[in-house]
């Protein structure tokens, strides 16, 4: 029996199990051990799916003509047949024929038999470990970059992508392929940027009573826009947060006729309009929280014009030219690693993290080091408490976690770990002068014991997505 199909029987009995005794429903345990079984299921059937979409799309190749396997079914393509039979799209399904022909065995062209175009994908997806949809991300990635390159270098990419793919949700494995590819495509990308701003527009019309606005501009140039606009709908759900406080203090009750049910689409374009408005007379009052674009590079990239930089919450890297034109805008800050800086560590003397620690800690984590949200959207963390365990407001102290992973981590009994590489501590200035925390450093989540009776760790904060770390 092939290795997809002992995982799809182990997972199909460990359901079959469940379902058995599940008459009065199923206990957490029950429902976190099924979960995991249908994720096995679902990625040794995408494992084989993967394989009969190859065998498909060879069986209606077009030399064959009449006899195409797909045409005689009924259908103009084969990714057509496949989505019909299988309820996906016709996009999802030519995705599933190009990840199966990328991990079959091939043939030379005198039929000689060879290995799989990446049998490093072939290898995670016929083992479980990967899924078909996460493997065409990977593909995707290896198809565009190959052409011109070495095969030992796609190789390399190949088989560091499978590693930190496993385990990833499809967003977050989409962030690691965007950091590989920017790796290595770093010496094109001012060239990209240019041909994106050649093409940037912004265009509006009037449909049905509505006002229809439809912007495209470059990361850089979006970056202010984005941060303004999340600044408004932070400020807006803290002064609703601020009103159902001061209304449970009073007594009142919920759903009254004066309560704020925007969405965060509709409050983004409340933003837009009064930061128009302003702009038009002035004497608008706008509430904004943390609308700050912070932009970050390496001092050396920096002084010679090579490598890029990244903006807070913002996936795509920015070249060194639009470094320095971002720098010289208002509203937007420089980090600038390894330059000289303040003093970030402060020990007992302060309770609260400094907004120059919170920086540090962004380059570090990334964001939310759980989740992955934006900086703006997270508050720096003790691990160590403040006051219960006289935890110092140290960065070796510190992570950066959105509202809601805070509460969970708390709530639910998880511990976080940070690591330092080999000959390297945390807290100090080995790696990076002025920033007192090593940005190489690695926090981990531990999950409670009812969650993960072996307590795993599990890899959070900037290096999830960064195929170097």
């Amino acid at each position: 029996m092939s290795v997809p199909l002992e995982n799809l029987h182990d997972a199909v009995s460990v359901i079959d199990a469940a379902w058995v005794d599940a008459d009065g429903g199923l206990g957490r345990s029950e429902l976190l051990s099924v979960n995991a079984a249908i994720g096995s299921a679902r990625r040794a059937l995408d494992a084989l799916q993967a394989r009969v979409a190859a065998g498909i799309a060879h069986e209606s190749r077009p030399e064959l003509g009449a006899e195409s396997l797909a045409k005689q079914a009924g259908f103009r393509t084969p990714a057509a047949l496949i989505a019909a039979t299988t309820g996906v799209s016709t996009g999802d399904a030519g995705r599933l024929v190009k990840v199966g022909e990328a991990v079959v065995p091939r043939a030379d062209l005198v039929g000689d038999r060879m290995p799989p175009k990446y049998p490093g994908v072939d290898s995670a997806l016929s083992e479980g470990m990967l899924g078909a949809a996460a493997s065409a991300v990977i593909v995707e990635l290896l198809d565009r970059v190959r052409i011109g390159r070495d095969a030992d270098e796609v190789a390399d990419v190949e088989a560091r992508l499978v590693e930190r793919a496993v385990g990833l949700s499809l967003d977050d494995v989409r962030r690691l392929v965007k950091r590989a590819e920017m790796l290595l495509e770093e010496d094109r990308l001012e060239a990209r940027e240019e041909e994106r701003r050649a093409a940037r527009s912004l265009t509006y019309f009037e449909k049905d009573g509505n006002f229809h606005l439809n912007l495209v501009t470059p990361v850089e140039e979006g970056a202010p826009i984005r941060a303004a606009l999340d600044g408004y709908v932070t400020a807006q759900f803290q002064a609703r947060k601020d009103e159902e406080g001061a209304g449970a203090g009073a007594g009142a009750g919920a759903g009254g006729a004066d309560e704020d049910r925007r969405t965060v689409a509709m409050m983004r374009a409340d933003g837009l309009m009064l930061f128009c408005e302003h702009v038009l007379d002035c004497g608008a009052s706008v509430p904004v929280a943390g609308a700050t674009v912070i932009v970050r590079i390496g001092l050396d990239d920096l002084e010679a014009g090579t490598g890029h930089g990244t903006i807070d919450g913002i996936d795509q890297p920015v070249s060194v030219a639009a470094v320095r034109r971002m720098a010289a805008s208002g509203g937007v800050i420089p980090c600038v690693l390894d330059g000289s800086g303040e003093i970030l560590d402060w020990g007992r003397e302060r309770r609260l993290f400094t907004p120059a620690q919170k920086l540090a800690l962004a380059e570090r984590d990334g964001g939310c080091a759980r989740c992955g949200l934006p900086p703006g959207m997270t508050k720096a963390h003790h691990l160590a408490w403040w006051k219960r365990d006289a935890g110092p407001t140290d960065l070796s102290n510190g992570v950066l976690l959105c509202e809601s992973c805070h509460h969970r981590i708390h709530d639910n009994g998880w511990d976080i770990r940070i690591d330092d590489p080999p000959g390297t501590s945390v807290g100090t200035t080995t790696t990076r002068r002025g920033t007192g925390v090593n940005i190489h450093a690695r926090v981990w989540f531990i999950p409670p014991a009812h969650v993960d009776p072996a307590r795993t760790p599990q890899l959070g904060g900037r290096a999830r997505y960064d195929i170097a770390a």
